[in-house]
């Protein structure tokens, strides 16, 4: 039998390849315009960037083709250096379906073929054909994952395991994406206001802003600032998740993998097979934790950790996170919502002191500071406010602290700013790891890290005590540990 001719990507990929890169170039082009000087030179100057643009996504199309043999998916590609790769069909793990907006206008979709190794170098084990058309991508998704070029009787649609409520969006302003955008974009801006020379405070608006926020109390300065930010975070939080996880979709599909879909601009689906999930990880940092909500990723083998892919559920309410993390692993009771086995109080003195310790440090120091080199006072007296709120901090990452062992799953949960709690199957763990400080030692307790393949390729269970990590770690996987141990 002859090897399959080898095929183009889509013709409109001409077109499209160029729109995304433009996309991406419209904010600083839509700041020239608006406040730029332009000159003759710099108008050739932008128009010869999107000619360059253009000319390459043309040439990306001639030089690329590919072909999907009985065992192999090859892809040639390179304009100016040219590249050969190759997926043997036995080790595909992941084919993830992503369209950005200039695919969506023109119905294409990029297809990314991954065996889930590790990568050294950028799309080392992996094969991207950017762009096939969303009906061609969707069946090239089902036969890579079947192993098979045949599909007969597809279930495109899947049962569904969980959907995007819009009351979820309550949970976008707890994440702080908000101000973590606000603070890029702040930081592009004023990167672009210097690079223009833009002259913002000679315009009327901005000159009075700055006027008042350096004449005015600081007790009204304050209240006002953050009140903005607050605000400004909040919309920034929920376009990022109305962005990233509109028409969101968890699936169970009739080929053996669970699918996510979602996104707004960028449309993107990951499947991932049911056979390597290795466990999920019940994600809660504070606020959305004090709202009452949580995330979800996988813990599985052969999944790219790269650009959320791992994700199962958004935010959104802690009770819907546990239904749909038994759902996925296919258990009666969720494993991170079971009861945990509390770690030594020695385990307590540490987080107190780690905490608590270095902030009195710097609030003498500050103190000091005030005293001989005339520095503001408020700066420690900031920091001593700042003391026994590490204190409590310290006290919450203590009961947040502690493990538990079901039938199948090993628990482990730490932290409190930014608390997980991972459920991770007995039989995916391949190893252990014990590790300890010098502090942990005088404390007698280790951190005990079950070494999986899959995720990231360890999970942590932190200051247990000695004797308690050796029979956690002898009961999740007997013999495997054991032989190494003398005990007296």
């Amino acid at each position: 039998m002859s090897a399959p001719e080898w095929g183009r990507l889509d013709p409109r990929m001409i077109v499209v390849r160029p729109l995304n890169e433009l996309i991406g170039l419209l904010p600083p082009l839509a700041a020239l315009v608006f406040f730029g000087d332009f000159d003759t030179w710099r108008v050739i100057t932008s128009f010869g960037v999107v000619g360059l643009v253009i000319g390459y996504g043309l040439l990306s199309w001639l030089t690329t083709k590919y072909r999907i043999t009985d065992s192999q998916v090859e892809l040639h590609k390179g304009v100016v250096f040219r590249q050969r790769r190759s997926i043997p069909r036995d080790r595909i793990r992941t084919v993830d379906l992503t369209a950005k907006l200039g695919h969506r206008l023109f119905r294409l979709s990029a297809v990314r073929v991954g065996t889930g190794q590790q990568e050294r170098t950028p799309g080392e084990g992996t094969v991207t054909l950017d762009a096939v058309t969303a009906v061609e991508a969707e069946r090239l998704r089902q036969a890579l994952l079947r192993k098979t070029e045949h599909v007969e009787d597809a279930d495109e649609e899947g049962v569904t395991i969980a959907s995007l409520d819009t009351r979820w969006y309550r949970y976008a302003p707890l994440t702080l994406s908000g101000f973590i955008s606000i603070g890029i974009v702040i930081g592009f801006l004023m990167n672009l206001v210097n690079e223009l020379d833009l002259r913002f405070s000679e315009v009327g608006f901005f000159r009075r802003a700055l006027h008042w926020l350096s004449s005015a109390e600081p007790a009204t300065v304050v209240p006002v600032v953050a009140g903005f930010a607050i605000v400004l975070s909040v919309l920034a939080s929920l376009a990022g998740y109305l962005l990233q996880n509109h028409n969101y979709r968890l699936t169970r599909q009739s080929d053996g993998t669970v699918r996510v879909r979602r996104g707004l601009l960028t449309t993107r689906s990951v499947s991932i097979e049911e056979k390597r999930l290795r466990g999920a990880v019940l994600h809660e940092p504070l606020l959305l934790r004090a709202g009452g909500g949580g995330r979800v990723t996988a813990v599985t083998t052969g999944l790219n950790k790269v650009g959320g892919s791992s994700l199962l559920l958004p935010p959104a309410p802690r009770p819907e996170a546990d239904r749909v993390t038994a759902d996925v692993l296919a258990v009666a009771d969720t494993p991170t919502a079971s009861p945990l086995t509390q770690h030594p109080a020695r385990a307590k003195t540490r987080r107190i002191i780690r905490a608590v310790v270095p902030t009195v440090v710097i609030a003498a120091v500050l103190l000091a500071l005030a005293e001989t080199a005339d520095w503001p006072t408020w700066l420690w007296i900031v920091a001593a406010v700042l003391v026994p709120v590490s204190a409590l901090v310290a006290l919450d990452r203590y009961r947040a602290l502690g493990h538990s062992l079901t039938n199948d799953y090993l628990v482990a949960r730490s932290g409190s700013l930014d608390r997980r709690t991972v459920a991770l199957r007995r039989d995916g763990i391949i190893g252990w790891k014990l590790t300890r400080t010098l502090f942990q030692r005088r404390a007698r307790v280790f951190t005990l890290t079950a070494v999986t393949a899959a995720g990231s390729g360890g999970y942590s269970v932190l200051d247990i005590g000695d004797e308690q990590g050796l029979d956690l770690a002898e009961a999740a996987i007997p013999g495997l540990i054991g032989q190494f141990l003398i005990r007296g």
